[in-house]
C-alpha cells in the first residue's frame, strides 16, 4: 500500500484542495516530527471525550459495505493530530466543541437525536467560519508568529472534526483500499470514464 506519509501530502487534492491553513500546518508538523512533544501538555482528552470523538467520526464516515472511521483507526489519528500538531487556538475550539456535546448528553442520546445535534453544529459552523475568516484576514495566518492572544478563536470544532476524519480515513490503508484501486506503477496518462460502482485510482 501507499506509504501514509506520501498519501498525506496529496490528500488536499483528494478532498478538493479545501483543507484549512491550521490543518495544513499541522500536517507539516506531523510529517517533520510524527512523535512531536511540542504541545503535549496543552490538551488532554478524557476517555469519555475520546469515545465522543470516535462516535462523531463514525457518524461522518459510517461503516456500510466499506469500513467506517473506527475500522480505519481514525479516532486515534484525530486525537494524536489535535494533541501533538495543532496550536492552542484549535485546542480551545476543539475542547469547546466537545464540552458543548457533553452538555447535551450526546453519548446517551439515540442515533436520530445525535444526528439532529450534529446537523445543528454544522449549521452553526457556517457563521463561526465567517468570524474565523475575518479574524484571519486581520491577523494573518503565519506559523512563525508569536502565540496568538487568548481571545483569538481557532478553527471551529466541526471543521476540525470533518477535516481530520476525512484526512485520517483517506490516508489509512483501509480507507484507501475501500475507496480506491491503488496503482503502484501508473500507466499512460489517459481520460477514462469510470463505470457505475468502479473505484477511482490512487497512485
Amino acid at each position: 500500500m501507499m506509504n501514509r506519509r506520501n498519501a498525506i501530502k496529496s490528500v488536499a487534492l483528494l478532498l478538493g484542495g479545501t483543507l484549512s491553513a491550521p490543518t495544513l500546518l499541522a500536517m507539516n508538523r506531523w510529517e517533520k516530527n510524527p512523535i512531536s512533544t511540542a504541545y503535549p501538555a496543552d490538551l488532554v482528552l478524557s476517555e469519555s471525550q475520546k469515545l465522543m470523538v470516535a462516535e462523531v467520526a463514525e457518524m461522518i464516515i459510517p461503516k456500510t459495505n466499506t469500513p467506517g472511521a473506527q475500522d480505519a483507526g481514525v479516532p486515534a489519528f484525530i486525537v494524536m493530530m489535535i494533541q501533538d500538531c495543532y496550536k492552542q487556538p484549535e485546542h480551545i475550539s476543539f475542547m469547546d466543541g466537545l464540552k458543548n456535546l457533553e452538555q447535551k448528553n450526546f453519548m446517551s442520546l439515540n442515533q436520530s437525536r445525535k444526528t439532529e445535534i450534529l446537523k445543528q453544529v454544522e449549521s452553526d459552523t457556517v457563521d463561526q467560519m465567517k468570524v474565523y475568516q475575518v479574524q484571519q484576514t486581520k491577523m494573518g495566518d503565519n506559523d512563525d508568529r508569536e502565540q496568538m492572544k487568548e481571545q483569538v478563536k481557532g478553527l471551529p470544532f466541526w471543521r476540525l472534526m470533518k477535516e481530520l476524519t476525512l484526512l485520517g480515513y483517506y490516508t489509512s490503508e483501509q480507507g484507501l483500499k475501500s475507496s480506491f484501486d491503488y496503482v503502484p506503477i501508473p500507466g499512460k496518462l489517459e481520460m477514462i470514464k469510470l463505470k457505475p460502482g468502479q473505484k477511482s485510482f490512487a497512485y
